[in-house]
C-alpha cells in the first residue's frame, strides 16, 4: 500500500470472506504453535521421566530453537521459496508431530515429535502475514491488527483445547494433543482455500 493511501475500514474487511479464512488460519497457527510448546516441558517430564528442571529445558527449549531456526531459514532463502509449498510441508510436517506425540507409545519418539512440531510452526504466523498482504492488497493497519488479534486468540485457545480435553480423560495428555491435530488440518484447509481464490481472480 503506498505512503498515504488509507486501508480498509474494519466493516469492509469484515464483508470479505477471503478475510475470514486467513483470521481462522491465523487462530489455528497461534494455538498449532501453543498447543505443544506450553505442554512440551509437561510432556518431557511425564513421558520421559525426567525431572522438572530438565523437562522446562529440555522441551520449550528445543521447540523454540527448531521454531527460531525455520523462520530464520525461510527469511534468508525466502526468495527462493514458495511461501504456499512452504507453508504446506510445514503443515502436514506439524500434523505428522502431533501424532507422533499423540499416538505412538515410545516416549522418546513423542518428544522428537515435540521438536518436529517447533520446527513446523516457524512459518505458520509469519506466513499467514504474508499471505494476508496478498490476498487483501489494502488490508492495511486494521487488517495486521485483527490477524495479531486472532493470533493470540490462539495462543490462548490451542493450550486450553489440550489442558480441558486431557483434564476431562484423566489428565490424558496424549489424547489432548490428539484433538489439538484439527488446528493445523484447519490451516492446510485454508492454504487451500486462499489456492482457490487466486485462481478464481486470475
Amino acid at each position: 500500500m503506498n505512503k498515504g493511501e488509507k486501508g480498509l475500514t474494519i466493516g469492509q474487511l469484515f464483508h470479505r470472506k477471503i478475510f475470514w479464512v486467513l483470521m481462522v488460519m491465523m487462530i489455528c497457527a497461534g494455538a498449532s504453535e501453543q498447543a505443544v510448546s506450553q505442554w512440551a516441558s509437561t510432556y518431557a517430564e511425564t513421558g520421559l521421566g525426567v525431572s522438572k528442571a530438565i523437562g522446562d529445558l529440555a522441551g520449550p527449549m528445543l521447540f523454540a530453537l527448531l521454531m527460531g531456526s525455520a523462520r530464520a531459514f525461510y527469511g534468508k532463502y525466502g526468495e527462493q521459496i514458495d511461501l504456499e509449498h512452504f507453508m504446506t510441508g510445514s503443515c502436514v510436517l506439524c500434523i505428522i508431530a502431533y501424532l507422533c506425540i499423540s499416538l505412538v507409545p515410545s516416549p522418546i519418539v513423542g518428544f522428537i515429535g515435540c521438536a518436529l512440531c517447533g520446527l513446523s510452526v516457524g512459518i505458520m504466523w509469519p506466513g499467514v502475514f504474508s499471505k494476508a498482504s496478498a490476498s487483501i492488497a489494502k488490508g492495511g493497519t486494521a487488517m495486521f491488527a485483527l490477524l495479531a488479534l486472532a493470533g493470540d486468540v490462539g495462543c490462548l485457545g490451542g493450550p486450553t483445547v489440550v489442558g480441558m480435553v486431557s483434564s476431562v480423560l484423566g489428565n490424558n495428555l496424549r489424547t489432548g494433543i490428539l484433538v489439538g491435530v484439527i488446528f493445523p488440518i484447519l490451516l492446510l484447509a485454508g492454504i487451500y482455500l486462499c489456492r482457490l481464490r487466486y485462481k478464481k481472480c486470475n
